[in-house]
């Protein structure tokens, strides 16, 4: 011990000769345990599903945050924090319509909190609730065609449950989603009359009354890529490079470069490419995997060529001289990402669901056909050429 501080006073008097190094001086914590002031002056606005509280700070210095407690009617328990740099604070998740008390903590540095003040909430109805009144379920080709409104654009989820021996079990797709408008199509189902359930749950797992149906899916089956052909007709857009090709949007490689078909980018005004499917029949939908053009925030759908604003047309007999005649237009179509961002910026919903392939529905009362145009009005960037990655054509060829 005598040479340990002997040694310690032979460094401190080193430090202060040379005027290098510091003294180093262990400052402990400084503990308050008395507990602050509450807050006062407080004021509820309710909302839906929810419920905004101002306050007024305590006049405490160490201050740190006010927090409020309370239960959902689930049984969670709920905290919620604010930073004593804020005045207000949200609480969420209720189910009802009922009062429910909230309790507001004033805590300080040392975590020590303050008396509570409780205070009556009365939030609005849930927005699951206006979704739910919205629901509209129809046949659609291989399965269920699902729509509804999401006002408050809320992260919600439509779960779809099928009757399988009088139970209900989950459908392998449910529906994750904060869009405005809700159209979705659950697939995978036989063209047999089926029973559905569908409810919907916001993410504090509230849940709606079940929407009870039967429906029956209208048939369909991926014609096989096998059998696709490119086809250039006098009046088609020219490819904008050698390397890439009508023949790419079916080679299964849906992301990378050159795999792609690429029209001619110089060209303003629509752009059309035509393509034979092999096979006469009722075309029922095609489902397009975009371009994911690399960005600096990362590969984006949505961007650039992808098309935005498109026709698909069909034909049994396409003329030689690559006019209209004979082909019959299948749809107008307009590609919409989930989250309605601009150019450029994407929420995962958004990239997800342009990764899976977007699927756009053709008119039920289209005869059959068997060569296909896709005509672009407007890509995402504003002008008219179009990058497609790969795309699968559906129909009944029976």
């Amino acid at each position: 011990m005598n040479i340990n501080r002997k040694m310690m006073q032979a460094i401190f008097f080193f430090c202060i000769l040379f005027q290098n190094c510091k003294e180093e001086i262990q400052v402990a914590p400084v503990v308050n345990s008395a507990a602050p002031g509450q807050v006062s002056n407080v004021k509820v606005e309710n909302l839906a599903g929810a419920a905004r509280i101002t306050y007024t700070l305590p006049k405490d210095q160490d201050l740190l945050y006010v927090k409020a407690v309370y239960q959902l009617k689930s049984g969670k328990e709920m905290e919620v924090k604010s930073s004593y740099y804020n005045n207000s604070l949200l609480v969420e998740g209720f189910a009802d319509t009922n009062p429910h008390p909230i309790k507001l903590y004033a805590v300080n540095r040392s975590e020590v909190s303050s008396a509570p003040i409780e205070v009556s909430v009365t939030p609005l109805e849930n927005p699951i609730w206006n979704t739910f009144r919205s629901l509209e379920a129809i046949p659609a080709f291989g399965g269920i065609r699902i729509t509804a409104e999401n006002e408050s654009e809320k992260n919600l989820t439509v779960m779809v449950m099928v009757d399988s021996l009088g139970e209900w079990v989950p459908s392998v797709d449910n529906i994750y989603t904060s869009a405005k408008q809700i159209s979705r199509t659950i697939r995978g189902f036989a063209p047999n009359p089926k029973q559905f359930a569908i409810t919907v749950r916001d993410k504090y797992m509230n849940f709606t009354d079940t929407l009870v149906t039967t429906l029956t899916p209208l048939f369909e089956q991926p014609l096989p890529k096998s059998r696709y052909t490119a086809v250039t007709l006098p009046t088609d857009s020219k490819q904008q490079y050698s390397s890439t090709g009508l023949s790419k949007m079916w080679d299964g490689d849906i992301i990378n470069w050159p795999n792609i078909s690429l029209t001619d980018v110089t060209v303003n005004g629509p752009q059309w490419v035509t393509f034979d499917t092999g096979k006469l029949a009722k075309m029922s939908r095609i489902v397009i995997w975009d371009y994911p053009e690399y960005t600096n925030s990362g590969r984006m759908y949505y961007y650039g060529g992808n098309v935005r604003f498109f026709e698909i047309w069909g034909s049994d007999n396409p003329p030689s001289d690559g006019s209209w005649n004979n082909w019959t237009r299948l749809g107008t179509f307009e590609s919409k990402k989930p989250s309605g961002l601009p150019m450029g910026q994407q929420t995962d919903e958004d990239y997800q669901l342009a990764n899976a392939g977007l699927s756009f529905d053709f008119d039920v009362s289209a005869p059959k056909v068997r060569y296909l145009r896709i005509k672009t009005i407007k890509n995402w960037q504003g002008s008219s050429f179009m990058s497609i990655a790969e795309l699968q054509v559906y129909g009944d060829p029976r």
